[in-house]
């Protein structure tokens, strides 16, 4: 009689996605989880380092202490002794936040830089992240709430790059918040409670706190897993527009001595949405500026109504027509 006793559903959860999430990494491999010393991250680190030796892979911890609260670093200590408890190599990093783009968006660009170059300086392959259906959930409404097009709407994806040939996973998009916690409790782990949090000046708290409560009493349960659907829907009809979008510019697109130049004709030949999101592309590509929807549908109107107007100002670039081609110049 086997009298081993039966694994946590909850730890097998979190396991099996991270199981997956690891399934293309070469054998030999060092990888890097982000751990905070969070219940998602706590979680996702345990179930590495469960997972990881399985594969042959050597798995490091990396917390970032952001210097942000009084007793950061202590809290970064805790979270390292207890990646060392697991078996994981712990690294904490200490970094000054700087204020571009407002406190959340300043100490995540920090974040992701600290966790890409430290897996570069270690020959990582790879960066585990432990977003949740429920931050994915949270995301895309969010944007919903901003007015954001889909590429917004898609939310995080579960596989990206972070830095050159590392790439960064999130193993728990598939996964609530409710299961990394009892996952943490099913393996005796002492998660810390960011107090930012539960702070309500931040947009995603009152979502989380205020926002999403109401909508699954009000409207039923499985809010969170549809709105997660709805990021994973929107992701592959993004997938597919970009290799549309990739064959058409080929076609449609001629390098000039200034810039670049598209068929007018061309481009008025294919639907509105696909017009606005070749137009997005041609100049990020070219000129490395993100396109705002009113400055896509000004420099559309050059395709669509044009009646001999002047040229467009955009970020880093200028449109004007010429004869039968839109041509995007430097300025």
């Amino acid at each position: 009689m086997d009298s081993r006793p039966s694994l946590d559903p909850a730890v097998a959860e979190v396991r099996l996605a991270v199981r997956q999430s690891l399934a293309a990494i070469a054998e030999g491999a060092t990888i890097v989880v982000g751990l905070s010393g969070g219940p998602d991250s706590l979680a996702l680190s345990a179930a590495l380092a469960f997972e990881g030796p399985k594969r042959g892979l050597h798995a490091m911890s990396v917390t970032v202490d952001h210097g942000l609260q009084p007793d950061s670093a202590s809290v970064a200590e805790a979270a390292a002794r207890q990646a060392a408890q697991l078996g994981l190599d712990p690294l904490v990093i200490r970094v000054t936040v700087g204020e571009e783009g407002g406190p959340e968006a300043a100490a995540r660009a920090a974040r992701y830089q600290v966790l890409g170059d430290a897996a570069s300086d270690a020959g990582a392959v790879a960066v585990l992240v432990g977003h949740t259906l429920d931050d994915q959930a949270e995301t895309v409404l969010l944007g919903l709430a901003r007015g954001s097009g889909a590429a917004s709407l898609q939310g995080m994806a579960p596989v990206s790059q972070l830095a050159p040939g590392v790439a960064l996973l999130r193993p728990l998009l598939t996964v609530r918040r409710a299961t990394t916690r009892a996952a943490c409790a099913a393996e005796g782990l002492e998660p810390w409670d960011d107090p930012h949090n539960s702070d309500v000046r931040y947009a995603r708290v009152r979502v989380r706190e205020n926002v999403m409560p109401v909508l699954e009493s009000e409207l039923g349960p499985g809010i969170a897993a549809a709105l997660a659907r709805t990021a994973t829907l929107l992701r592959e009809d993004a997938e597919a527009f970009e290799e549309i979008i990739d064959e058409t510019v080929e076609d449609i697109v001629e390098h000039a001595e200034a810039g670049i130049s598209v068929s007018a004709a061309a481009l008025a030949a294919n639907p509105t949405a696909l017009r606005n999101r070749i137009i997005r592309h041609v100049v990020a590509a070219e000129f490395g500026v993100s396109l705002t929807r009113s400055q896509t549908l000004e420099v559309a109107r050059l395709v669509t109504e044009w009646s001999g107007q002047g040229p467009i100002d955009l970020p880093g670039c200028r449109a004007r027509r010429t004869g039968g081609l839109i041509e995007f110049t430097a300025r």
